[in-house]
């Protein structure tokens, strides 16, 4: 039997840490930290493999060694073989540090990578610790203390033609302090200084019979030292040509003498340099070539390959390339890597996402920007399905929207999901959305208003080439006067929408254009472009905003949750409240954007709403920890009108704590709420030929046991689509972080415990870190990209969590 879960996609992105939140291993998987997690990421195929639990700063050792370090204060050594999947990973943890772990780096001290790891890490706690692993035993040797200044970064190798192991630590001394082992210790040999500002990262690398370090500093410069045996034999000339100050040091087991000069000073950066690293070495002809190239990250928004010049082996930037954003509205880079073979670059920015670039194969000074994974850099707190099931969107306490989908490419079976649309880049921390129709919904976020977005005629021709469905099946008659996109105004918030006419026409190359303030700084950004493949980070940025159509007020504090009926006609929205006044829930019509009612019975804030699937009734829920049960009315003079026809309240309460999430039946009988007190319901029956409201009121009770999910629900959400026994299949998120699939059937008159079934309890490496905030099943059976509606075992769960996560699931409804 197949599996009965299986992921289909996590968006994410790495944590906002300095240089070392991302290793790329010479297999291609990059591996970087995303909050708590460390995510395992497959460049070449575009999807993600698995995500294992731990913190912040990831490094590969080898092809089935990972280690990374957090703020937990630990170091977890990962070992997997083969496939990365839970069952193979194995974890050694390193304990203690006393504060957050900043920096880790290791090497095998043997050719058999079992025998031994020596391990250096740098910590808040002002100590570098250096341990060493034998098969399963881990143990610290020596810890290295640096009184009140901090190490911000370490690197270990080892001495040219020994196996004596060196290690340098850079930190906010300014200096480098190189260690070097002797007799089981790490005595500290040499002080390089130089840098003005404090070292944000060093590097070792191997080059011949010589051993090179680079390392960067928030001084903007990059330094590149030389370390080679020094001969005793030859007597100094005391001539007067100029040469640099050697330092040489003597190695007493060997008794060998080194040098160390400084190579070169690289200055192209105007920012701090929060990151550099070589390209990694190859083997070519039996031995191990290092390829003299060096990457680098800095805070002025570029990354820099620098090489030296051919004929005079000096330097220079001019030999080199520089990627990156000019202008735009983001920050610089925080870290970058090569990938193994050096074709490709991959940098981390400010905001967690991350940028690949890869070589040109004619032109090689030239790098063009590639797909790569991106997600929230900040909890997800909503998403929701649109109605067709061809997309999600979700929005984040980052104060984005984020529009992903299914990308078909031309020739190929494999269908992997990406961001490809921003339509809301926010001031305020986004709540809550709700989907009225296919291109259009409806945001709430830290403040009073709700906005309404409509998609630009850009995004459906965009969406259409990506998701491979035809122009014809997604436009409706009116599309021809859809603006092309949008933009926001210097100072403002709201997305303007941009007409064909408008768009800024870019001067020709030979007329003369006056440098004024107004041409620097154009109203419009907005370029419509026609992509065939996901857009990369800078074009999301700005180029794949929605219009804002309108704005709803009404309400007297932040939104808090907002929900569309099925017949996308009326929205209903409610706010955060400590009073029964601002607890009221408002509805909108959608077609004249006007307030229809104020809907008021609850104390305290309404945590979420929702219409059941025939639109005859609104249920909400509440931290007063009742719910509340609004019927319509059909009156002809001024739209539907809601009353209450149902409630708990202090006597008939079961739940007794904040009720957070509900959810309804897709036969309108029965629904869901789900609760603080770790409680899920089910109510009914919601019988429409009741009419008298006192009835109503007596006739809606629990109908099944009182399930206990073990910890916090969080949120629930049930199928649109049956199992084949014709069970409600029901998904309950959970406060940590864990997602549990039931089925449920009503057997007799009494509520029995039979009736409901546990089908699946997501493994760690699938559930979210951190709470789940919402879930939502796709409404069709099959799964978006894949054309398999009408014979499909496959249903669809999208969830999103306070761990940042946007994950989609992949549930065989045959299996449960």
């Amino acid at each position: 039997m197949a599996a009965p879960v299986e992921v289909c996609h996590v968006a994410c992105c790495a944590n906002r840490a300095g240089g070392g939140a991302v290793s790329w291993g010479r297999g291609g998987l990059l591996a970087f930290g995303s909050l708590t997690n460390v995510t395992a990421y497959d460049v070449d195929c575009c999807y993600k493999v698995s995500v294992q639990r731990t913190y912040q700063n990831v490094f590969l050792a080898s092809e089935t060694e990972l280690i990374s370090g957090g703020s937990d204060k630990k170091l977890i050594l990962w070992e997997w073989h083969g496939k990365w999947n839970n069952q193979l990973v194995k974890s050694i943890p390193f304990e203690g540090h006393a504060e957050a772990v900043c920096a880790v780096d290791a090497v095998y001290q043997s050719d058999e990578p079992d025998l031994n790891l020596l391990i250096a890490s740098a910590a808040s706690d002002s100590t570098v610790r250096i341990w060493s692993r034998h098969g399963p035993e881990a143990k610290c040797i020596e810890i290295l203390q640096f009184g009140n200044g901090f190490v911000m970064d370490v690197c270990l190798s080892f001495l040219p033609g020994s196996n004596v192991p060196i290690l340098a630590c850079g930190g906010d001394d300014c200096k480098i302090s190189l260690f070097i082992q002797q007799n089981g210790q790490f005595q500290k040999t040499l002080i390089l200084p130089g840098h003005e500002d404090w070292i944000r990262g060093i590097e070792w690398a191997v080059c011949g019979e010589d051993l090179f370090l680079a390392s960067c500093a928030q001084d903007c410069l990059i330094r590149i030292w030389k370390v080679c045996t020094k001969s005793k034999q030859i007597p100094e000339t005391e001539d007067d040509s100029i040469r640099l100050k050697e330092n040489v040091f003597t190695i007493k087991d060997t008794d060998t003498t080194y040098a160390i000069t400084l190579e070169s000073v690289l200055a192209g950066h105007e920012n701090w340099v929060y990151a550099v690293h070589w390209q990694p070495s190859f083997s070519k002809d039996g031995s191990m070539q290092q390829p003299m190239r060096i990457l680098s990250a800095s805070m002025d928004k570029t990354v820099i390959i620098w090489e030296p010049d051919k004929e005079t082996g000096v330097w220079l930037e001019q030999a080199s390339v520089r990627v990156g954003e000019v202008g735009g509205n983001t920050l610089g880079f925080f870290d970058c890597q090569f990938s193994p073979d050096g074709s490709m670059i991959v940098a981390h920015a400010f905001h967690g996402a991350l940028h690949l670039w890869k070589q040109a194969t004619v032109n090689k000074k030239e790098w063009t920007p590639e797909v790569v994974i991106s997600g929230h850099f900040n909890s997800v707190e909503d998403v929701k399905w649109d109605p067709e099931g061809e997309f999600i969107i979700s929005v984040g306490s980052d104060q984005t929207t984020r529009l992903f989908a299914p990308w078909k490419r031309k020739q190929e079976t494999e269908v992997t999901w990406h961001e490809i649309a921003r339509p809301q880049v926010h001031g305020y921390d986004m709540r809550c959305l709700a989907m009225i129709g296919r291109f259009q919904f409806v945001s709430g976020a830290d403040e009073k208003v709700l906005r309404v977005f409509r998609a630009p005629k850009n995004f459906i021709e965009n969406f259409s080439n990506i998701t491979g469905i035809p122009m014809e099946k997604l436009c409706s008659h009116q599309s021809s006067d859809l603006p092309e996109g949008a933009t926001v105004p210097a100072l403002g918030l709201s997305n303007k929408a941009v007409f064909e006419g408008d768009v800024a026409v870019q001067p020709a190359e030979d007329e003369e254009t006056f440098n004024t303030i107004s041409n620097q700084y154009p109203e419009i950004y907005f370029q419509p472009l026609i992509l065939t493949e996901p857009p990369p980070e800078d074009h999301l940025l700005q180029n794949t905003l929605w219009p804002e159509i309108q704005k709803l007020y009404g309400h007297g504090y932040e939104i808090f949750c907002v929900a569309c009926n099925n017949s996308n006609t009326v929205i209903a929205s409610a706010c955060k409240a400590s009073k029964k006044e601002h607890a009221a829930i408002i509805l909108w019509s959608t077609s004249s954007w006007k307030k229809l009612q104020s809907l008021s019975f609850h104390n305290l804030t309404v945590t979420q709403l929702a219409f059941s699937p025939n639109d005859k009734f609104l249920l909400a829920v509440s931290r007063d920890r009742n719910w509340s049960l609004w019927r319509k009315h059909d009156s002809s003079e001024s739209g539907p009108l809601f009353s209450c026809s149902a409630y708990t309240d202090k006597n008939t309460a079961v739940h007794s704590r904040i009720i957070w999430s509900c959810d309804w039946t897709p036969d309108s009988k029965y629904f869901i709420t789900g609760s603080r007190d770790k409680k899920v319901i089910i109510w009914g029956q919601c019988d429409l030929s009741v009419t008298t409201e006192g009835s109503m009121l007596d006739s809606i009770k629990p109908c099944s046991t009182v399930l206990d999910a073990g910890d916090s629900v969080t949120a629930v959400n049930i199928s649109r689509v049956l199992t084949p026994d014709g069970r409600y299949i029901v998904a309950a998120g959970l406060e940590n972080g864990k997602i549990i699939l039931y089925t449920w059937k009503q057997s007799g008159q009494e509520p029995a415990l039979a009736d409901w079934t546990t089908c699946v309890e997501m493994i760690n490496s699938q559930s979210h870190a951190l709470a789940v905030k919402r879930l939502c099943w796709r409404h069709h059976a099959g799964r978006a990209g894949h054309n398999d509606e009408n014979s499909s075992e496959w249903l669809q769960l999208a969830s999103c969590g306070a761990d940042h996560c946007v994950k989609i699931f992949n549930v065989n409804r045959f299996a449960l």
